[in-house]
């Protein structure tokens, strides 16, 4: 797989809160502005790259420009008397010790693992917890593998951010392919694997090939689909390109492909200026080039993308590349959900004026839709029905394979983020689902 022409090597340089003020284009910001983010990344992770300093932000809309409130902790993502309690230890200079016991304490009132990830998606095998697989829907299951649990940067509203905050016990991680593959062998209802992370593609090819290879040559069960969940075609585009490794992980690709497995890389762009520079381009170009196929899904996010014009441009921007639209999803309820979280109504409204603005081939795409603890919930519409204004909402997946496709109502509620903080309709007590979940919850041997 020959190198994209005219396109020079670019080193990666890697900013994080111990170095990011060596950075001359930040160290320009207004002072309070540094120490805000210093303070706020005390408590989530951060991790930027000069790709993105250099060629994503506007530097001229700061703080608002929305790839600044992609990448960088803003003040507002903690509520103010957690922001104020580290900020003052911050300014004494309080041992590590100190500032590390208040960082945790606001860590766990911010739902670390929202959806019963850690209770209900994590298998046991012979009284094992597998930490580094998911298995949450009959024909789907995540694999997290060690090596891959890093980006090349930090999205902010990120639901596994507790992955990359040094609490080893809330993260998902495996360094043993084998499992992996036991694993698919002893569930032949999984046909699709979904590599994941953090993200994958920040490991070298070399490590990448341990976990694909084996998949590839030994086609473990009904293995038919490898997904790679990934940000890089966004925050490093040069990881296909001019990356020392760049034609190897091409080849590794083309060998999925050729090996009928089919390869889908579940790209992450979240904004349409993610995709406009040349270099992204041609990144997404080279994929392409190797036979996968490329699916899009973000989240609709405050402050970044909640605009009906946004989503419509990245959308037909997307198929114009080659790529398929596939999700916009709602943010997960954890961590700094109260800064970015969109009303289910908003987020409705947003989804349908953009989706009515678009040809048939951007309405590949679905949603909104919620990842929550009973499986995907996706708007469907807003109505009166019995005079009563409604939700009406359907399973796209479930934890029962029968709950998929069935719609269900729920009360409208101008202000409701999440299902949980939605109520049946038509007087009902509970959602039809709700007995059944109780019921996969107990016989969890881990679930508390």
């Amino acid at each position: 797989m020959s190198k994209a022409a005219k396109i020079l090597p670019k080193p990666f340089i890697a900013y994080s809160r111990k170095n990011i003020i060596n950075n001359r284009i930040v160290n320009t910001l207004p002072k309070d502005m540094v120490n805000e983010i210093l303070a706020v990344s005390t408590v989530f992770p951060f991790r930027t790259n000069n790709y993105v300093i250099e060629e994503l932000i506007d530097w001229d809309n700061i703080p608002n420009d929305p790839i600044f409130q992609l990448t960088f902790p803003t003040r507002d993502m903690l509520e103010k008397n957690d922001f104020d309690r580290v900020n003052r230890l911050l300014n004494l200079n309080a041992p590590e010790k100190k500032l590390l016991e208040t960082v945790r304490k606001i860590q766990e009132k911010l739902n670390p693992h929202p959806a019963s990830q850690m209770e209900m998606n994590v298998p046991v095998e012979d009284g094992e917890m597998m930490r580094g697989i998911q298995h949450k829907y009959e024909e789907t299951a995540l694999f997290f593998p060690s090596q891959g649990q890093t980006c090349h940067a930090y999205c902010t509203y990120c639901f596994r951010w507790p992955q990359f905050v040094g609490i080893d016990k809330l993260k998902f991680a495996s360094s043993n392919s084998e499992q992996l593959v036991n694993y698919l062998t002893k569930h032949p209802e999984v046909t699709d694997v979904l590599i994941t992370g953090g993200d994958p593609l920040f490991m070298s090819s070399k490590l990448l090939r341990r976990y694909i290879e084996p998949l590839i040559k030994k086609k473990p069960g009904n293995l038919s689909s490898i997904r790679i969940g990934t940000k890089v075609p966004a925050y490093w585009p040069y990881r296909f390109i001019t990356d020392k490794d760049s034609d190897d992980l091409l080849r590794l690709f083309e060998e999925v492909v050729n090996s009928g497995l089919h390869l889908a890389i579940m790209t992450h762009y979240s904004h349409p200026r993610e995709l406009k520079p040349s270099i992204a381009q041609q990144a997404l170009q080279q994929i392409l080039k190797t036979g996968a196929v490329v699916r899009c899904q973000a989240p609709i996010i405050r402050h970044i993308n909640d605009d009906p014009e946004l989503w419509a441009t990245l959308w037909k921007v997307q198929v114009k590349l080659g790529a398929i639209p596939y999700y916009m999803f709602i943010g997960r309820n954890t961590g700094p959900k109260n800064y970015f979280k969109v009303p289910l109504s908003e987020a409705y409204h947003i989804f349908t004026k953009a989706y009515s603005s678009v040809s048939g081939l951007c309405r590949t795409v679905r949603g909104p839709s919620m990842s929550c603890t009973a499986g995907k919930v996706l708007i469907s519409g807003i109505a009166d029905i019995r005079d009563k204004k409604v939700f009406i909402l359907k399973f796209i997946q479930g934890r029962d394979p029968k709950w998929a496709n069935r719609t269900f109502f729920a009360q409208y509620d101008d202000d409701a983020c999440w299902i949980n903080e939605l109520k049946p309709a038509f007087g009902e007590t509970e959602f039809f689902y709700e007995k059944q979940l109780l019921g996969m919850k107990a016989k969890q041997p881990h679930y508390k």
